[in-house]
C-alpha cells in the first residue's frame, strides 16, 4: 500500500512537471538587456529567499519550516518532511531613454520543486525552474540618403531547467550535495529595416531562432555549527565547473511589404536566405557563490552572499559573445517575533534585504548594473495535523537596471513573487498503542 501511494505520488508530480514546462519556457521579461547571451538570468527562484536579497548559499532553513534551496543542494540534507514549493511571478517595468518612456508588465508560473527525505540526514529534490528569459522590442530611427529608416529589434523566448538533486550530511557539521540538470528552451531574435515614408519600398528582416538543450551539474557544501544553546552558524559554498550545451540555430532573411508603424508585425513577401538546424557548441561559464547565515532558533536570521561568474568565457560556436564577468553581493534578514504566540501577527515572518549585481552585459562601454531593495512576508496557514504545515510566501523587489548615460535605457521595476510551501509527513506507518 505504501509503495502504491509513493508510485502514484511520483507519477502525479512528474505529470505536473511536464504540464507546467511549457509555461516556464515562455518569456516573462521585457528588458532590452535580455538580448545578450542566453537572456536575462533568473537566479534564485524561491520568494522567501528573494525577499532576503537573494541570499541562499548559507541557508538551510527559515524558522520552523523546511524550504527547498536548490541553489545549494547541500541544504537538502536538512529537510525532514516531504516538501512541495510552487510559485508565480509578476513584473512591472518602467523604461526610459532619451526622454521616451514606456511601461510593460509580465506574469507567469515561477517554479515547481519537490523534496523527499531519504534518511534522517539526507534527502533528494527534483523540479522545474526558470533559467533565463528573453523578451524585448525596440526601434532606432536613422536616415539613409535622406530617407527615414526604422531599425526594429525584437526577441522572445526562455530557457528552463529540470533538475534532480541529492544532499547528505557527513558527520555532525558538514553537508554536501549536487544537482544534475537539463537545460532546454528556444530563443528567437529578429532585426528588421523598415521604410515608413516610402510605403512602396520593401522592408528586410532577419529572423534567428536557437533551440537550446544540454546537461548541467551543480554542487555545494555547507558547514553548520551551534553557538551555545540557541544560536547557529552556517557557511556555504556552491558552484559549477562550467559546461558545454548544444544550440541548433535557424536563420532566415525575408522581405516584407512596407509599414508605417515600427510596432506592427509585417507580412512576409519572399525568402532571401534560409539556414536550418546549424549546430553549435555553447560554452557555459564557471560560477561560484559563497555565503553565510547566523540565526537564533525560530527567532531571527541574518546572512550575506557573494557570487562570481566568469561570463567572459561564454561562447556560441566559434564566436565570442563579448559578455563580461559578473559579480554581486546580497544581504538579508528574517525575523519571526514569536512562533509560539497565539497572535497571528507574531507568527508571521518579516523579511528584507538588498542586492547589487554587476551583470554580464556591457553596452556602449558602460557596465549594466542591477540593484534592488527587497521585502517579503511568510504567512503561515492553519493546519489540522501536527505533521502538516502550510505557508504562503510573498516577496517584492524594487530595483533599477542600467542608466541614461550614453543613450542607454534605464529600467525601474517592481517584481512580485508569490509561493506556496507545504511540509507534510507522507508514507509513514502510524502505530497505535
Amino acid at each position: 500500500m505504501i509503495k502504491s501511494k509513493i508510485s502514484i505520488c511520483i507519477f502525479a508530480c512528474l505529470t505536473l512537471l511536464f504540464t507546467v514546462s511549457g509555461a516556464l519556457a515562455q518569456s516573462n521579461t521585457s528588458s532590452p538587456y535580455s538580448k545578450y547571451g542566453l537572456g536575462e538570468l533568473r537566479g534564485e527562484h524561491l520568494p522567501q529567499l528573494r525577499a532576503l536579497g537573494g541570499i541562499s548559499t548559507g541557508i538551510r532553513g527559515l524558522g520552523s519550516y523546511f524550504n527547498i534551496n536548490s541553489s545549494n543542494p547541500a541544504s537538502y540534507s536538512g529537510i525532514r518532511l516531504m516538501t512541495i514549493d510552487v510559485g508565480v511571478y509578476g513584473n512591472l517595468s518602467f523604461q526610459e531613454r532619451d526622454n521616451i518612456k514606456q511601461n510593460t508588465s509580465d506574469f507567469s508560473l515561477g517554479y515547481l520543486s519537490f523534496a523527499v527525505p531519504v534518511t534522517p540526514k539526507s534527502a533528494f529534490s527534483f523540479g522545474l525552474l526558470p533559467y533565463s528569459d528573453l523578451g524585448y522590442r525596440y526601434s532606432n530611427q536613422s536616415t539613409l540618403n535622406n530617407i527615414e529608416v526604422n531599425n526594429v529589434y525584437a526577441g522572445e523566448g526562455g530557457i528552463s531547467k529540470a533538475y534532480f538533486g541529492y544532499g547528505i550530511q557527513l558527520g555532525k557539521k558538514f553537508s554536501i550535495g549536487a544537482n544534475a540538470g537539463y537545460l532546454f528552451g528556444k530563443l528567437d531574435n529578429s532585426q528588421e529595416v523598415q521604410f515608413p515614408i516610402n510605403t512602396g519600398a520593401l522592408n528586410s528582416k532577419i529572423e534567428n531562432s536557437r533551440v537550446i538543450n544540454g546537461f548541467s551539474f551543480d554542487y555545494g557544501l555547507q558547514y553548520s555549527t551551534a553557538i551555545g544553546d540557541d544560536y547557529g552558524l552556517v557557511i556555504g559554498y556552491a558552484g559549477n565547473a562550467g559546461k558545454s550545451i548544444r544550440s541548433k540555430e535557424t536563420e532566415v532573411a525575408i522581405r516584407t511589404f512596407g509599414n508605417a508603424s515600427a510596432t506592427e508585425e509585417n507580412i512576409a513577401l519572399d525568402t532571401i536566405l534560409l539556414s536550418q538546424n546549424y549546430p553549435k557548441d555553447v560554452i557555459m561559464p564557471m560560477e561560484h557563490k559563497l555565503g553565510f547565515s547566523l540565526n537564533k532558533r525560530n527567532k531571527w536570521l541574518v546572512g550575506a552572499d557573494f557570487h562570481y561568474g566568469k561570463w567572459s568565457d561564454f561562447k556560441e560556436g566559434d564566436l565570442s559573445s563579448n559578455l563580461e564577468d559578473s559579480y554581486g553581493v546580497a544581504i538579508g534578514a528574517n525575523i519571526t517575533p514569536d512562533y509560539t504566540s497565539n497572535k497571528y501577527i507574531n507568527l508571521v515572518d518579516y523579511r528584507f534585504g538588498f542586492r547589487y549585481d554587476k551583470t554580464n552585459v556591457k553596452v556602449n562601454d558602460q557596465n549594466i548594473n542591477d540593484m534592488a531593495i527587497t521585502l517579503g512576508l511568510g504567512l503561515p496557514l492553519a493546519s489540522n495535523r501536527q505533521t502538516t504545515f502550510y505557508k504562503i510566501n510573498f516577496s517584492a523587489e524594487l530595483g533599477q537596471r542600467g542608466s541614461l548615460e550614453n543613450s542607454l535605457v534605464k529600467e525601474k521595476y517592481v517584481t512580485f513573487r508569490l509561493g506556496f510551501t507545504l511540509n507534510d509527513r507522507w508514507f509513514q506507518r502510524y502505530q497505535y498503542d
